[in-house]
């Protein structure tokens, strides 16, 4: 009779509900802002229109939503915790022609298995409301109470249960402003909508209800009060309308980007080509537009369901949406360019003349030129213009290109980070070796031939460096300003300020809270320019929230490379002799000198060999 054989247990097991809940929530919930987001859309699809949102301790201790919905019964209090729970779809089909904000359930049943969760819930027609404590993906308690119409959900100690989670979130500074941007989003989609938010018993926003315009000025700052530039384009197939800032107001970051599609934000670098494309030739090619467009159309042509949190989709055909928003843009721009708009200061006889109604035709263009007062305007009619003779450019390039070959045979510009300093200085011993081009580059003679440096290049990596080593040793020496000067902050850029103040002490600047968003610069480092702190801070926030989209960085890193980036000499400026021999001593004692912290080229080496190759020789 054969041995019976080992009994081996079978492997797959069913998950228990409450860590499939966990699992699914790390999904759904990421950090706070997480959660902030899927309970302020529930209350918009509740029909609130009024929802105020309460942190404290950045969301890690308590993340509440107060709204005037229309409230749950006791049975959908109870049920909206359990996993795929949802009001939106009762069929497949739904699921193809979603409108609304939040529909996937899973939204309560995560933040339940991470949190412990207090809801509070009355519709109009009932008598009172309903109290449900959930923890652990367990109902602790449910009771009637007394309680106003709508929904008020309370999440505390997030992630209490999973430590290592909580152990991950960031800083309460970083991890509110994640929290102010879900806000700031979908406050954004929804203006008809009053809005709060409360952190630690300070209230950052109150946001009345209004048009899109007042909203948008309302979360982005007033600066754009008068730079907004209206976009509406109806068609069978969709509408878009919204608002793109006027080309000056284009910045250095995307910060001011916003795209909804049905009214809910979505991330696409695709769509936002289109935006860029439609401002070619307006703004620098490394500025960004800002923008708040809404894209309408039916829900059967974008699938929403590609992604957890909902901010990535797919369009049934995107080459169309591309060429309608890029369009709809240009349109828009082209209208503010040409429209004749009424200066309310000025008398209105003045401006119905024919001189300023009457297109500036070829013709009046050419008689306007001929005439004697245009000329007297035009550089070469004016006093004190020279013509400059060919023979004397001819001269200058000639003595530059002698001067480069007389250098002394032994001595020669560093090829690498390698090169010793003492070489180059003794190479640079005499001023007229040091030239500066178009006020962007310096030329400096090498053995056999000469390096072409790019300015502000080379300062952002003197900077760079400098700063590092900063970061690391003594703090930079602040010089207090006779007259501090008083910052003012959108609540956003206040929630990155809070985030990077400390490291701006040691990197020189004295900056204090005076009030709601509101800072004073006590002093800066001793190289800022004095009546110049208020736009340097303003830069360097915008540098860092740039920096702050490559998570490879850290906070210090991404600070100190925006400094050196927002401090560095810009194209365009003119230095004196002196100010490019310590530019160019500076940076080649630097231990990386011929490239920026980002890796672009600080110089390039032409040879004699290669300049006679450009010329055939």
């Amino acid at each position: 009779m054969a041995a019976k054989a080992d009994f081996v247990p079978d492997k797959i097991t069913l998950l228990p509900d409450n860590i499939a809940n966990q699992i699914a929530a790390g999904e759904v919930i990421q950090r706070p802002a997480s959660a902030v987001k899927e309970l302020l859309e529930n209350a918009v699809d509740a029909g609130a229109t009024e929802i105020k949102l309460i942190i404290a301790d950045a969301g890690k201790s308590l993340i509440q939503v107060i709204d005037n919905g229309s409230g749950m019964s006791e049975t959908d209090a109870r049920m909206c915790f359990e996993r795929h729970a949802t009001s939106k779809i009762k069929n497949i089909e739904d699921l193809f022609h979603i409108r609304t904000m939040g529909f996937r359930g899973e939204a309560l049943a995560s933040i339940a298995a991470v949190a412990q969760v207090e809801l509070k819930s009355k519709r109009a027609e009932d008598e009172t409301g309903v109290y449900i404590e959930v923890e652990n993906s367990v109902v602790k308690k449910q009771e009637p109470i007394a309680a106003p119409q709508g929904t008020s959900i309370a999440m505390k100690n997030l992630f209490f249960n999973v430590p290592a989670r909580r152990n991950f979130l960031k800083s309460n500074a970083a991890e509110m402003r994640h929290i102010v941007d879900e806000f700031t989003r979908v406050a954004m989609s929804f203006p008809e909508i009053l809005f709060t938010l409360t952190a630690n018993n300070q209230q950052l926003f109150h946001l009345e209800a209004g048009s899109l315009k007042q909203r948008i000025v309302q979360l982005l700052g007033n600066n754009y009060n008068a730079k907004l530039v209206t976009v509406k384009e109806d068609t069978d197939y969709m509408n878009i309308y919204g608002f793109v800032g006027k080309p000056e107001t284009a910045k250095k970051t995307r910060g001011d980007q916003y795209f909804f599609v049905n009214n809910r934000f979505i991330k696409s670098p695709y769509l936002n080509h289109a935006v860029m494309n439609a401002y070619q030739e307006m703004i620098p090619s490394d500025n960004f537009p800002m923008y708040v467009l809404f894209i309408d159309l039916d829900p059967t042509f974008v699938d929403v369901n590609v992604h957890p949190t909902k901010q990535e989709i797919k369009f049934e055909d995107e080459k169309i949406i591309y060429a309608f928003v890029q369009a709809a843009v240009k349109h828009a721009l082209a209208q503010f360019s040409i429209t004749p708009t009424l200066d309310f200061d000025l008398d209105a006889s003045i401006q119905q003349l024919s001189s300023i109604q009457q297109p500036f035709t070829e013709e009046k263009k050419s008689a306007a030129a001929s005439g004697s007062i245009f000329k007297g305007f035009t550089q070469k009619n004016q006093a004190h213009f020279i013509e400059k003779s060919e023979r004397s450019e001819l001269k200058h390039w000639k003595d530059f290109y002698e001067g480069g070959q007389q250098s002394e045979a032994g001595s020669q510009v560093p090829e690498s980070s390698a090169s010793s300093l003492s070489d180059f200085k003794q190479h640079t011993s005499d001023f007229n070796e040091l030239t500066q081009l178009l006020n962007t580059y310096i030329t400096v003679p090498s053995k056999n031939g000469f390096l072409l440096i790019h300015q502000q290049s080379a300062h952002e990596r003197v900077l760079y460096d400098q700063l590092k080593t900063a970061s690391k040793d003594k703090p930079v020496a602040t010089q207090r300003s006779m007259f501090p000067s008083t910052l003012e902050l959108t609540p956003a850029d206040a929630a990155v300020m809070e985030e990077i103040i400390t490291d701006l002490q040691q990197l020189g600047y004295s900056i204090e809270p005076f009030g709601k968003n509101t800072y004073v610069i006590q002093g800066t480092p001793a190289d800022v320019e004095a009546g110049n702190e208020k736009h340097i801070i303003d830069i360097l926030l915008e540098q860092y929230k740039h920096f702050s989209n490559e998570v490879k960085f850290s906070k210090r890193e991404k600070l100190i490379r925006s400094l050196a980036r927002q401090q560095s000499i810009k194209t365009g400026t003119r230095l004196t002799e002196r100010e490019m021999r310590q530019l160019v001593n500076d940076l080649f004692a630097c231990e990386q000198s011929n490239v920026t912290p980002d890796g672009n080229p600080t110089y390039l080496e032409f040879k004699q060999e290669q300049l006679e190759g450009m010329f055939g020789k």
